[in-house]
């Protein structure tokens, strides 16, 4: 978790902040202690002063490597179809705003002609309003039903924190509507005593897929009159449903309508959805349903000032020598700083937990050294918060008491926010949907705004400052989710099973890949076949088989083991990485140190403490190729795409000194190995090809090495996948394909369709590798393109010429890659043969050799938002043997 702060001297960033008022424009590094800073509460400042701000000095403008301007943008308005009743136009008109966008309109028409409608447009450009018109209509028509409630509706959020977030906004606008409208949260935080009013009395309930997975759908009973008067179902920030998370949401949907259509209503479906490609594709295979697509843009933004910002280099340097940069960390809690010293409304988003933490941190440090009473004006925002912390905090955000933020991806999702002037984005989220997200998040009143990406010192952030029309000249990408996935599929026909016996006409609404799950299902006995139907038998909940998140397992409860106070969660899967005996744990500023992890009882002992240090985990990882699905000769070598299985340990720590990140030691773990049956692809050079790049034996290992890691770090162009989603492997002889080989899989169990894309897209993947490889301006290999963050093998050994020159001559004879095609799936036949295995998913889970840009993941306590997780070794040569070369 080192931050790299240099020492006093060494850098400008650690000089004292500017305290000068906003009014004037003066060099950041100057010493101003005589004046108190002054909160500039007026006007909203121009988003290109408060730049020239940040960037003064020669030092910090050099940093900036691309200012990117988007200029405002006129609305274009329309009227609301007829059909919305009076009452709910006057509500609209009530909250200011006397006509909608076109895009709503044309939103709100579908919705009414009972078409499942997706709404694919920008930030703030008012989608819920366009699914909320129709909503209350229809359940202002219901309240005058002889039960008070003909009508209800259902609306999912990824997260606990959108979905109190819209309830707060959607009282507001049905306030005039009287009592006939009745929202009510049902999450895990939803007190017992409450829960039996909403199922009997609400008519718009927010929840979030986990609590339709666990509680809604197994007691449908309970909710027989809701489920029976359903009428629409709204999926909200829908481009989150990605990959393994996405396709359980998928199923969990295809769960729900099933049990609609016993009690016989037949649901519209409402998306929301950052800017996609093909959104009514994705909206389609998450529903299985057709839908309409609304992606013409018709609200009005303001200036939006995009500048990518690169961390100079320091005089430290990493492991074999390289040059290091300074971490986005350190750099985005400076520029955060600075921010509330000058006023500016902002928010830092940061991909880990302990990077929020940090930058929390490290911001009111420096605060404190200018004005105290600014100091708690900053907070963090994170998963595993207990519920009252994270209410408090979104309380102090809407108020405005808070003016810096330092949040996860929790506060992403359309969190109404209006009123920030900056975003400060700390590496690249893995996506240009999540990046114009984020950025959309400032200047949602209609202002100018500014968005700051601070790169990290890995490939492709460093590719991605260096060549911003990767960024600013292409579309965003399509979703990529998979529900036919077995290992996705499999225990959600348990599951609804136990609703409701399944049918054979009912393995159609779950896809082409159930009918062939059906005996494997029997033969494992976890599912019974009576006459035409299957049963669940076994006394466990079959919701339990599953955790939808990709995550499995119960959340490892964090206790202070001298008072036994619950300070937090992580997600069992990353524990072995995260919370291991001897780790450093950041929780709401303070610092504690793990005694010890208790794996059987889930709970990990820490004590509060003030280590100099911080902990990293590392690991091994064997590779085993279990069936090849697809392959096609690249020259005398192969590309290949199939099942694997990966066995991987976390088996030691390294203490990393907090100011230099200089390591202090490395202390030995005895953690039990997962294994992971997953989908991959990989490609092969043969010795033709090896001579042809002027590779000898004695710089093979460093070349595929070096090659593993930067293609690793590229793919999140390529696909939809965090770098954390997958992992990687290179050999110099492998075993089964007894050639050079390097791998890049999935970290979930039966893949994602990751390495699928990069299978399909493998041309131009390895291209733009070769290219980011070969572009740094390091002598032999750095953080920047061929050294990984979390490499288990310390990034020994690495050549990077040699990598260059051997990904040279494998493109050459490389064939034009064709379109993406789904996968068939090959691993189905290995399906786990137990309710113990099929359950447990995190069981199968590798965990990466990570620092301190790992996203820490994790579900809120019951059912809240974690990014999916992903193992992402990336193990170099000889990994496969569990030695590390020399």
């Amino acid at each position: 978790m080192a931050f790299n702060h240099l020492p006093a001297g060494m850098h400008d960033a650690l000089s004292p902040l500017s305290v000068m008022p906003v009014t004037h424009s003066v060099p950041m590094a100057k010493i101003h202690r005589s004046r108190r800073p002054t909160v500039d509460t007026g006007a909203r400042p121009d988003p290109r002063q408060i730049l020239d701000r940040l960037s003064a000095g020669q030092s910090r403008t050099s940093r900036i490597t691309h200012t990117e301007h988007l200029p405002p943008r006129a609305g274009r308005h329309a009227v609301w179809p007829d059909r919305i009743r009076p009452e709910v136009i006057a509500a609209i008109q009530a909250r200011g705003i006397e006509h909608p966008w076109a895009h709503q309109a044309t939103a709100a028409e579908h919705a009414l002609d009972g078409e499942s409608v997706i709404i694919a447009t920008g930030t703030a450009s008012g989608k819920s309003l366009a699914y909320l018109a129709p909503v209350l209509s229809a359940l202002l028509d219901g309240s005058e039903a002889p039960n008070g409630r003909g009508a209800t509706a259902l609306y999912l959020a990824p997260t606990k924190a959108l979905a109190a977030d819209q309830r707060r906004s959607f009282r507001e606008l049905a306030a005039p509507l009287g009592h006939g409208i009745r929202p009510a949260v049902y999450d895990g935080d939803t007190p017992v005593e409450e829960r039996e009013w909403v199922r009997q009395f609400a008519n718009y309930v927010l929840t979030n897929p986990d609590m339709l997975h666990r509680g809604i759908l197994p007691s449908h009973p309970r909710w027989a009159s809701f489920l029976r008067a359903l009428k629409y179902v709204v999926i909200d920030e829908c481009h989150t449903y990605r990959g393994v998370f996405g396709s359980h949401v998928a199923q969990v949907v295809r769960r729900l309508r099933r049990l609609c259509a016993r009690y016989g209503s037949d649901p519209v479906f409402l998306l929301a959805s950052a800017t996609a490609a093909e959104p009514a594709v994705t909206a389609g295979r998450l529903t299985g349903l057709p839908v309409h697509e609304v992606a013409d843009d018709a609200s009005p933004r303001g200036e939006l000032v995009f500048a990518l910002w690169e961390p100079p280099l320091t005089e430290l340097h990493g492991e074999q020598g390289a040059p290091v940069r300074r971490t986005a960390t350190a750099e985005t809690a400076d520029l955060l700083t600075d921010l509330t010293v000058q006023g500016v409304r902002s928010v830092a988003f940061v991909r880990s937990r302990r990077g929020a933490e940090l930058i929390s941190v490290i911001a009111q440090e420096r605060l404190a050294e200018v004005d105290r009473s600014l100091v708690p004006r900053v907070a963090a925002y994170r998963g595993g918060y207990l519920p009252e912390e994270r209410r408090a905090i979104e309380a102090a955000l809407h108020s405005g008491e808070l003016l810096g933020l330092a949040a996860t991806t929790a506060l992403e999702l359309g969190i109404d926010v209006s009123g920030l002037d900056a975003v400060v984005i700390a590496g690249y989220p893995g996506t240009r949907a999540s990046l114009w997200q984020q950025a959309g998040r400032a200047g949602r009143s209609g202002g100018g705004a500014l968005a700051v990406l601070v790169a990290r010192d890995d490939p492709l952030d460093t590719y991605l400052v260096h060549h911003p029309e990767a960024l600013f000249q292409q579309p965003v990408e399509s979703t990529v989710l998979d529900p036919d996935n077995p290992y996705v599929l499999a225990p959600h026909l348990c599951a609804a099973a136990a609703e409701l016996p399944l049918t054979a006409s009912d393995l159609e609404l779950f896809g082409p890949a159930a009918a062939g799950l059906m005996p494997q299902l029997e033969a494992a006995k976890l599912l019974r076949r009576r006459g035409k139907s299957w049963y669940w038998t076994r006394r466990e909940r079959a919701a339990d088989l599953t955790d939808i998140r990709g995550e499995g397992g119960r959340p490892v409860q964090i206790v202070e083991a001298g008072t036994g106070r619950l300070l937090g969660t992580v997600d069992e899967a990353s524990s072995h990485t995260t919370v291991h005996d001897g780790a450093v744990h950041l929780h709401q500023g303070r610092t504690y140190v793990v005694k010890h992890l208790d794996l059987e009882d889930s709970a990990a002992l820490v004590e509060e403490a003030s280590p100099p240090y911080s902990t990293t985990a590392r690991d091994t990882t064997a590779i085993s190729v279990l069936e090849t699905d697809t392959e096609i000769p690249w020259g005398t070598g192969r590309l290949c795409y199939g099942s694997v299985e990966v066995t991987n340990q976390v088996v030691s720590f390294l203490r990393r000194r907090l100011i230099t990140g200089e390591v202090l030691g490395e202390s030995k773990l005895d953690l039990p190995p997962r294994t992971l049956r997953t989908r991959a692809v990989w490609w092969t050079v043969t010795e033709d090809q090896l001579d042809a790049a002027r590779v000898n034996p004695e710089q093979l290992a460093g070349a595929l090495h070096a090659a593993e890691h930067a293609s690793i770090g590229m793919l999140p162009l390529f696909a939809t996948c965090d770098r954390w989603d997958i992992g990687g492997v290179s050999i110099p002889l492998h075993p089964d394909t007894l050639l050079p080989t390097v791998f890049v899989y999935d970290g979930h169990p039966g893949g994602a369709g990751f390495a699928e894309r990069a299978f399909h897209t493998a041309r131009e993947w390895l291209t733009a590798t070769r290219e980011a490889i070969a572009s740094c301006e390091c002598e032999a290999g750095c953080p920047s393109c061929i050294q990984s963050p979390k490499c288990g093998n310390g990034n020994d050994p690495l050549h990077k010429r040699g990598a260059v020159r051997l990904l040279t001559e494998l493109l050459r004879e490389a064939p034009a890659t064709d379109s993406p095609e789904r996968g068939n799936h090959a691993g189905t036949a290995d399906l786990p043969k137990s309710s113990e295995a099929l359950g447990r998913p995190d069981a199968a889970k590798t965990s990466g050799t990570r620092t301190e840009t790992e996203p820490e993941t994790g579900a809120e306590p019951d059912t809240g938002a974690g990014p999916e997780t992903g193992p992402g070794p990336e193990t170099g040569p000889g990994a496969g043997t569990g030695t590390h070369p020399a």
